[in-house]
């Protein structure tokens, strides 16, 4: 079976990010680190010896972090979802990886990191109480839901309870 793994292009903190995240999340780990070398260089104008690639594992994950500079940058069209059993590990990537990003786009659950990722910290719980076969509690559950920045399991089944 192929593999897809996600490739996050930074302007030029790949390798920053990488140890950021393999720091949050468990079973992670850098795998390799690729540097530029003189070849190209009239294309990609980096420094021979600086970081080009990150090749690292998020939970068995396999992710690459390219150091490609700032033509591109990061939206909410993409982002990453961490489903949570516990509201303790809701508090801890929530709390983790909004260290030092954008407090304005954290909202429903959402946020966006330090390098400008957009991550979605979901309580597992959320599928069961918003795809119920009652419209009217899982519209209570969507209605407190909008109204939180972090979710909040024990405010999403009081709603759902009514």
């Amino acid at each position: 079976m192929p593999r897809i793994t996600p490739c996050l292009w930074f302007d030029n903190q790949a390798e920053q990010a990488a140890d950021f995240y393999v720091g949050i999340f468990p079973n992670s780990r850098i795998v390799q680190v690729a540097r530029y070398g003189e070849a190209g260089h009239e294309i990609h104008g980096r420094p021979a010896g600086s970081v080009m690639t990150v090749d690292f594992e998020l939970d068995g994950q396999r992710f690459t972090a390219l150091n490609g500079g700032p033509l591109f940058r990061f939206n909410e069209a993409i982002s990453f979802q961490v489903d949570c059993a516990t509201q303790a590990e809701v508090d801890h990537y929530w709390d983790k990886l909004c260290a030092g990003g954008d407090p304005e786009a954290q909202q429903c659950g959402w946020l966006k990191d330090r390098y400008g990722v957009s991550w979605q910290i979901v309580p597992a719980v959320l599928h069961r109480l918003l795809g119920g076969a009652d419209p009217v509690r899982s519209e209570r559950v969507m209605q407190a839901l909008l109204q939180m920045k972090k979710l909040d399991i024990a405010g999403l089944e009081r709603a759902y309870a009514g």
